[in-house]
């Protein structure tokens, strides 16, 4: 994300820049110290988001939003002021946010999370399966059961002939028909890893690597199993493996 930061003094500038430098949404930071240099920064460089003050040098920075607004593809606008008193009137010039001097890093944070939110808002299809994913458990269909499992018992799972058969480290086997698909969308993590179209396997029960015919490799498993590695799949393997 690409923020430009709109103020005269360069000391807030200098202490807005420190904060925002630490957030990880934020790919590049510009700087404008009035009005006229900070419209031309808009329309040539197209940030995604202004930390705005109100009361500059050349002009005020409720101006410069509500003309911004009539920019194609305009950035969001968070108001960065030692005024409290002009929050109803940001609001109206559709402000994501309102930050007080002296700056906090909580708060100068809470208003890039927003933008970024807005930015690239999570549906609910996103949502749900990134919270599927960090649940350290899995529910699996069995028959007319459900069977809950801790996802750190799972060895590895084969998808064959119609069936799901999950092996647990104890050696124990779990018989489904989810397909492999859902088995691993509710798996999905850097522990788990899909090597091949009929298996996923646990990284940390993960013993050998070698090479199998016809450039191919093979997995050896802390209990013996062995799993082949289709060719398709050997540089992710490789890789999550740190080889």
């Amino acid at each position: 994300m690409k923020v430009l930061i709109v103020d005269d003094e360069p000391l807030a500038r200098e202490e807005l820049h420190y904060l925002i430098q630490g957030n990880s949404e934020v790919t590049e930071i510009l700087e404008a110290d009035g009005i006229f240099m900070a419209e031309e920064q808009v329309k040539s460089e197209h940030p995604d988001m202004v930390f705005l003050d109100i009361k500059l040098s050349d002009g005020n920075g409720m101006t410069l939003a509500e003309k911004i607004k009539s920019f194609d593809n305009s950035p969001h606008i968070v108001f960065a002021t030692a005024y409290d008193s002009y929050a109803l009137d940001a609001f109206e010039a559709d402000a994501v946010d309102y930050i007080l001097k002296p700056f906090s890093a909580k708060r100068v944070n809470e208003a890039i999370m927003r933008v970024a939110k807005l930015i690239s808002p999570e549906d609910d299809a996103t949502k749900a399966k990134r919270e599927l994913r960090q649940n350290p458990r899995i529910s699996i269909q069995n028959d007319e059961r459900t069977i809950i499992l801790q996802k750190k018992q799972i060895l590895y799972v084969q998808a064959q002939q119609g069936f799901v058969y999950i092996w647990t480290l104890n050696k124990h086997k779990i018989i489904s028909r989810q397909t492999l698909t859902n088995i691993y969308d509710q798996l999905k993590s850097p522990e788990f890893l899909q090597i091949h179209r009929s298996f996923i396997v646990n990284l940390n029960g993960v013993t050998e690597l070698q090479p199998s015919f016809n450039h191919t490799y093979e997995l050896t498993l802390i209990d013996g199993s062995k799993l082949p590695v289709s060719r398709s799949y050997v540089n992710t393997t490789k890789k999550a493996l740190g080889l």
